[in-house]
């Protein structure tokens, strides 16, 4: 007998080996859970556990919650635990879950689209203001996060989201998390469509839905008709963007399998045009596939790309015409190259209606509840009801008449919310850090926030887009592999010896222009104390070496080591 895929040995010598239990995967029998996370979820629907938050838990307290719902099905509900103070990142990896755990929680509120009204962002920034301690961080996922949240408050803060149309269902947990969406869709002069009704009806179909409630890992969704490529798409489980068909017009180009972490892979088109009104459909399949075939074995490979990787897009395609679509896609094109470096959409800019929208920077995201208010208040006094969020932890107040604009961008300025930031403050991006995050090993929010200050003092000058993202862990919440300047925390010895914070250097990564992972040069580390001296000097470098037009990320990819160290 000839060996086989199916019979590997047939043609080898025999020996003892272990039986392989399969991937996990639902589709091909293999039902049986194969650890911890997946045995929780077949006990019980992470959706269920809201009702014991609401009658038992916030009436008896932090010490009656059920472990298995304290370190699993509340993150269907948007809840973390959140990291107890004083510990220190050496201990990350060493402590139980029990010992990291603070009696407070995370609670991330889902922002479909960035999409919000201004009375929506007045009860984001009081639950803030009353209940999180005025903690109010806007994620790089167009979400905000609280943090102090105690058990007991949770029912009252859900009644104030959803009276106003918000809410935390499937914020985290291993379900269909926040779909990502270009902040000026409908409105942006140069969109080639709106996304925004393929967007509600998805979360229509999907969020909270019991069929999709228990998938392998998280799930990423990205949908966009800007030309900016504004969603990050590259790096989302499946996304959309708009693109015009020779003969259809303007619909969607689908991508799948992209993710950062621990092994980033960029999403690979499936070479498929869809119009807007199948959005939905695509999207439902594309999420099936990842719960029929997604592998539940090692929680460590049950990410979509992982699938992709073994499937490629071709296979990927068929299956999900053949079995869940039941009809052939039609091919079309790819995205342009976007002609803006920047998609942040800050500043400025003409709406087509001939109104105007102002996006502005906070501080890596930081905000809290009495700014929250106070931009609500602003929008509305400069004629807006709508405010945006978006991928790169900014925000946008749509609607504002001509006349208003100038007051409006000083307005802000005031609340150090500039409309007009250096490329430091508007390229600077930070994770949650060891200041809240059981997973972290560093401070980040912080650090962050000082480097802009000590660049913009340093190298006043310098005024190419630069984006340097900073993560508390190897995990890539901030996205590091395809930043300019990626740094992901770890703990190293300085030149004393002595145990301190820094960072393992990416450099040259990028999204949109050329989408790739940074480059790690060998034994390229910097402590945080270094950090400001050392991005100093590379990019002083790279204002010397570059050529016309070159932007870091190529420069990064041709220098020497020794420009980048």
């Amino acid at each position: 007998m000839a060996a086989t895929p199916q019979n590997p040995a047939a043609s080898a010598p025999r020996r003892k080996v272990s039986r392989h239990r399969g991937e996990g995967q639902w589709a091909v029998g293999h039902f049986t859970p194969l650890n911890g996370n997946e045995q929780f979820k077949k006990d019980d629907d992470g959706l269920n556990v809201r009702t014991r938050i609401e009658t038992v838990y916030s009436k008896r307290g932090f010490d009656s919650i059920d472990p298995n719902d304290l370190r699993g099905r509340m993150r269907w509900w948007g809840l973390y635990t959140q990291r107890k103070p004083g510990i220190d990142g050496g201990k990350t990896a060493i402590l139980e879950p029990e010992e990291l755990d603070d009696k407070y929680f995370m609670l991330r509120v889902r922002i479909d689209g960035g999409r919000l009204t201004t009375q929506q962002l007045r009860v984001i920034g009081e639950i803030s203001q009353e209940f999180a301690r005025g903690t109010a961080d806007i994620t790089d996922r167009q979400n905000v996060q609280y943090h102090w949240i105690r058990i007991e408050d949770v029912p009252e803060i859900w009644n104030r989201l959803e009276a106003v149309g918000l809410s935390t269902t499937e914020a985290c947990g291993d379900t269909p998390r926040v779909i990502l969406g270009s902040p000026v869709a409908g409105i942006a002069e140069d969109e080639i469509i709106d996304g925004t009704p393929a967007i509600e009806e998805i979360h229509r179909r999907v969020i909270g839905n019991p069929a999709f409630s228990n998938l392998p890992r998280k799930f990423k969704t990205a949908i966009s008709g800007s030309p900016l490529l504004d969603v990050a798409h590259e790096i989302n489980d499946v996304a959309f963007v708009g693109v015009v068909h020779p003969e259809h017009g303007p619909g969607f180009d689908v991508w799948v399998g992209g993710g950062l972490s621990t092994n980033p892979k960029i999403g690979v088109r499936l070479g498929a045009w869809v119009p807007l009104d199948e959005v939905p459909d695509v999207h439902e399949g594309v999420v099936s596939i990842f719960r029929d075939y997604g592998y539940r074995r090692l929680r460590n490979r049950a990410r979509l790309k992982f699938l992709v990787a073994d499937w490629g897009p071709e296979k990927f395609r068929q299956v999900l015409q053949d079995e869940y679509l039941e009809r052939t896609l039609v091919d079309g094109p790819a995205p342009a190259q976007p002609v803006e470096r920047w998609r942040d959409h800050v500043g400025v800019h003409r709406q087509k209606d001939g109104r105007y929208y102002v996006g502005f920077a906070p501080r890596v995201g930081r905000v809290d509840g009495t700014t929250l208010t106070k931009i609500a208040d602003l929008a509305e006094a400069h004629g807006s009801g709508r405010v945006r969020t978006t991928v790169e932890q900014k925000m946008i107040v749509l609607d504002v008449e001509e006349a208003q604009v100038e007051s409006l961008v000083e307005a802000l300025e005031a609340l150090d919310l500039t409309a007009k930031p250096s490329p430091f403050r508007r390229g600077t991006m930070a994770c949650t850090g060891i200041e809240y995050c059981k997973l972290a090993i560093v401070e980040t929010k912080a650090r962050g926030s000082a480097l802009i200050d000590e660049l913009e003092r340093r190298i006043p000058d310098f005024d190419e887009p630069i984006t340097i993202n900073i993560n508390g862990c190897p995990n890539a919440c901030a996205r590091i592999q395809v930043a300019d300047i990626g740094l992901k925390g770890q703990l190293m010895l300085d030149d004393r010896g002595e145990q301190v914070e820094g960072y393992q250097v990416h450099l040259g990564g990028a999204l949109g222009l050329e989408a790739g992972f940074g480059r790690k040069v060998r034994g390229l580390k910097v402590t945080s104390e270094e950090l400001p001296d050392y991005i100093e000097r590379v990019l002083k470098r790279f204002q010397a070496e570059r050529e016309d037009g070159e932007r870091f990320a190529t420069w990064a990819a041709r220098a020497g080591e020794e420009a980048l160290s």
